[in-house]
Formats: C-alpha cells, sequence, structure tokens
C-alpha cells in the first residue's frame, strides 16, 4: 500500500485556474497508473482524468479541453492543471493509484469554485 498525499485545492472564482499535486510514497511511482477522480455533494464519484505508466492520458468528457493530468516520475507526483472552472467542478479530488487491479487512494482535496 502506498500513501497519497493531495495539495493544491481551495476556492476559485468561474472561470479561473487551480492545480492540484498528487505526491505518492511507499513504493516505485513509475511503476502505478494515476488518476484524479471527484466527488460532488450527492452525487457519485467519477473518473476526471487518468494517466498510464507510459504516459497515455484520459479524460471525462466533461473536462477535456479544460484540464490536463501530467506526472512527473522525478517528483513522484501527478498533476492536474484546471482551467476554465466551472461551478458544477466544485467537489473533493481525489488521487488515485492503481497496480495490479489494486487502487490506492488519497485523503481528497476540496476544490470550491464560486463566485
Amino acid at each position: 500500500q502506498v500513501r497519497l498525499v493531495e495539495s493544491g485545492g481551495g476556492l476559485v472564482q468561474p472561470g479561473g485556474s487551480l492545480q492540484l499535486s498528487c505526491a505518492l510514497s511507499g513504493n516505485i511511482f513509475e511503476l502505478y497508473n494515476m488518476g484524479w477522480y471527484r466527488q460532488a455533494p450527492g452525487k457519485q464519484r467519477e473518473l476526471v482524468a487518468g494517466i498510464s505508466n507510459s504516459g497515455n492520458t484520459n479524460y471525462a468528457d466533461s473536462v477535456n479541453g479544460r484540464f490536463t493530468i501530467s506526472r512527473d516520475n522525478a517528483k513522484n507526483t501527478v498533476y492536474l492543471q484546471m482551467n476554465s472552472l466551472k461551478l458544477e467542478d466544485t467537489a473533493v479530488y481525489y488521487c488515485t493509484a492503481d497496480r495490479f487491479g489494486l487502487r490506492d487512494w488519497g485523503q481528497g482535496t476540496q476544490v470550491t469554485v464560486s463566485s
């Protein structure tokens, strides 16, 4: 089991930007497929974006073109750059690390988009 620590959440106005970071410790970062999920109040948790250990990315339709996931293997960190934020992006964002069908979760970081 690895430890995932997210940071970078906060309050931002509609149209603004935030960058989330997630640092992995306890194992070899390069072995993991990484992802970001989010859960808004009263809604199910949903996949936002994923990046494989080889760098392939995928995005939810709702964020495609606005969010960018990236990873820095030298820093054991995955990022989520969020631009053109909308009210409906408000949620708790969770970092995930997948390997051999097992998933570890971070504790979550709150992103609030409000005017």
